[in-house]
């Protein structure tokens, strides 16, 4: 009998507990956001559906998986965690350092360095980083121009570097869209900068860092490679790294690595990334985004595994295919075509400006972005070019018989533009187009 009651006992705490259950499902689903602000989820469930019809051609963006949106989308928000890992200024961080801690360390291997700061909030603060890290206000930085390829961070006007810092800049021969290593070397001998800037945000070929190495070996320069854009390509070994040539390595976590939007500093130096950590906490920010550290954690194991690798090559391979087919059509692309993942096209010969290439394009489910090419006549709102890349498309599964297919509606869309009789043509693609994203789903969306 007591072995009866026993069994009896227990199955109120059943009951209590799937009711208890069910009374926090209940809870949970009116505290959801479609109940809560059903104005924002439709939106939400708009951009879904927008991205997923959409051949996104934007150099910039991505698509991170389900994996990685689950970790953004955490109670790690609620986290406040100011300092490092075991030096932290708040109570609770047993949990949230051993995210921190895992992130620094998947970024240590999958880029072979000896330090990772993984804190900063975007590539922008990261660059500043490295400025309150070794330099004074009015101290010389030598950069890419920002019509020529480089990032408002690296030293021009309109941005806080190019205010505070005396910026100093390189370009492209005329002749071949690249980069010219006399032309930096000469500026560097003559100006003497304290921080070298080599990356940037809209350069097709690959970026030469044991040349920019040597340059700032020989001025006494703080040598950092911006690699925001080609970060994945490194990680998979499709593009060189700057591991052993860069003092400092500055890079988003979004773009080809397939991350959160959030940002890297590292380093081989003890010395280096003392002051690079200074220089973010307590130097520019206070507490970390908890949740976007988590979603950095997990988009770099995803970085090493091994498809990643054949993601990053087919990246490439991808947007060689798209060049050539451009190149085929008349296009001119800056420097001639792409080593990386970014195509620069200059439409001038198109009879065409790249914002209403761009619009045109947009409405026709093809999205690019209207970009500034090399010694550009046009103003930066209103310029001359359009920058597109293959990130995206191929994280869809898309190979080189669908980059033919996206430069061939490229072409219909602009020249229907030129001529002045572009909707036809447009809803015409964008059926086309949208055929072809049902064969290739998005990755992460629902």
């Amino acid at each position: 009998m007591g072995h009866h009651r026993g069994a009896n006992s227990r199955r109120p705490c059943a009951w209590v507990a799937a009711a208890v259950d069910v009374e926090k499902e209940g809870a949970m689903a009116e505290n959801s956001l479609n109940v809560v602000d059903p104005e924002i989820a439709e939106l939400i469930r708009a951009e879904e559906r927008r991205q997923a019809d959409t051949v996104k051609l934007i150099a910039s963006e991505n698509y991170v998986s389900r994996a990685v949106l689950e970790a953004t989308g955490t109670v790690l928000t609620n986290k406040y965690s100011e300092g490092y890992p075991g030096k932290r200024y708040y109570e609770g961080q047993q949990v949230i350092d051993k995210i921190e801690s895992l992130a620094v360390e998947r970024a240590k291997a999958v880029f072979g360095v000896n330090h990772a700061n993984v804190q900063p909030y975007s590539g922008s603060p990261a660059n500043l980083a490295v400025y309150l890290a070794f330099l004074n206000p009015g101290d010389t930085v030598l950069g890419m121009g920002l019509p020529f390829g480089g990032h408002l961070t690296h030293g021009w006007s309109v941005s806080a570097t190019g205010k505070w810092f005396n910026s100093v800049r390189y370009g492209v021969r005329r002749d071949t869209g690249r980069i010219d290593m006399d032309e930096v070397r000469a500026l560097a001998l003559e100006h003497r900068p304290k921080l070298i800037f080599c990356g940037g945000t809209a350069i097709p070929r690959t970026i030469d860092f044991p040349a920019f190495a040597e340059i700032a070996k020989e001025v006494g320069a703080v040598l950092a490679a911006d690699i925001a854009h080609i970060a994945g390509l490194v990680a998979g070994g499709a593009h060189p790294s700057p591991v052993g040539y860069a003092d400092v390595i500055s890079t988003t976590t979004h773009k080809t690595l397939r991350g959160p939007r959030g940002a890297m500093l590292m380093a081989n130096s003890d010395e280096v990334a003392k002051a690079l950590d200074k220089a973010v906490f307590p130097g520019l920010q206070g507490g970390p985004h908890n949740h976007t550290t988590a979603a950095i954690a997990v988009a770099l194991h995803e970085a090493a595994q091994p498809e990643f690798k054949a993601y990053a090559a087919q990246v490439v391979k991808n947007a060689k295919a798209l060049a050539d087919e451009l190149l085929a059509r008349g296009f001119d692309l800056v420097s001639g075509g792409t080593d990386n993942h970014l195509i620069l096209i200059d439409l001038t010969s198109k009879g065409v400006g790249g914002k209403p290439a761009a619009q045109a394009l947009d409405r026709a489910g093809l999205e690019t972005n209207y970009n500034t090419v090399p010694f550009d006549p046009r103003k930066p709102f209103d310029p001359s070019g359009i920058r597109i890349g293959t990130p995206s498309v191929t994280s869809r599964g898309m190979g080189e018989a669908e980059m033919r297919q996206i430069a061939a509606w490229m072409d219909e869309v602009v020249t229907a533009v030129a001529k002045g009789d572009a909707e036809d043509v447009i809803a015409r693609v964008h059926g086309e187009v949208t055929e072809l994203t049902s064969r290739f789903p998005a990755p992460g969306l629902s």
